[in-house]
């Protein structure tokens, strides 16, 4: 009985651990994966992205999807709101090929770009308007922004592929 017992306060700590691990990681600016993005070698026209002059976001989102529509309305809001920085919705079952090139492994996904179209950070999980400033922040220096940098000042409108088709 007591093995038992331990086992499962065993079991109950590691999934607190887990949970509180997983909490973390939602919407935190990351360092980019390695690839074409990271590197500058998309042609992200062929996808229907306009790179903004100063910050592009695009966001992978799925229709079925309710953290990518928050986290679409926040990233627009910033869009909106800041000259030279624009923000693309792309539907992950439109592109898949492109999913798996860079490595989106959940919904909503958002890559960070330079004006030169290269990934400079990676946000997955539902991003909070503080992320999505870090994540401009990170934009504008070209590199990952740490946690708690307040906003610079910086974007432009969101298409949504409801537009694009239309």
């Amino acid at each position: 009985m007591t093995v038992q017992l331990a086992t499962l306060g065993a079991l109950l700590v590691l999934t607190a651990a887990i949970g509180l691990w997983w909490s973390a990681r939602q919407g935190a600016v990351r360092a980019p994966a390695r690839g074409a993005a990271a590197e500058g070698g998309l042609d992200w026209a062929e996808y229907g992205v306009a790179l903004g002059s100063r910050t592009t976001f695009v966001q992978f989102s799925a229709e079925v999807c309710a953290p990518c529509r928050a986290t679409a309305r926040v990233l627009g809001e910033l869009a909106s709101a800041h000259p030279g920085v624009t923000h693309r919705e792309l539907d992950v079952d439109e592109n898949l090929g492109l999913v798996r090139e860079l490595s989106v492994l959940r919904t909503p996904t958002v890559l960070v770009l330079d004006p030169s179209g290269r990934e400079v950070a990676r946000l997955s999980g539902a991003v909070s308007r503080t992320q999505a400033r870090e994540a401009l922040a990170a934009g504008e220096r070209g590199a990952p922004a740490p946690h708690g940098v307040p906003e610079p000042g910086v974007a432009n409108h969101t298409v949504t592929n409801n537009e694009r088709r239309a």
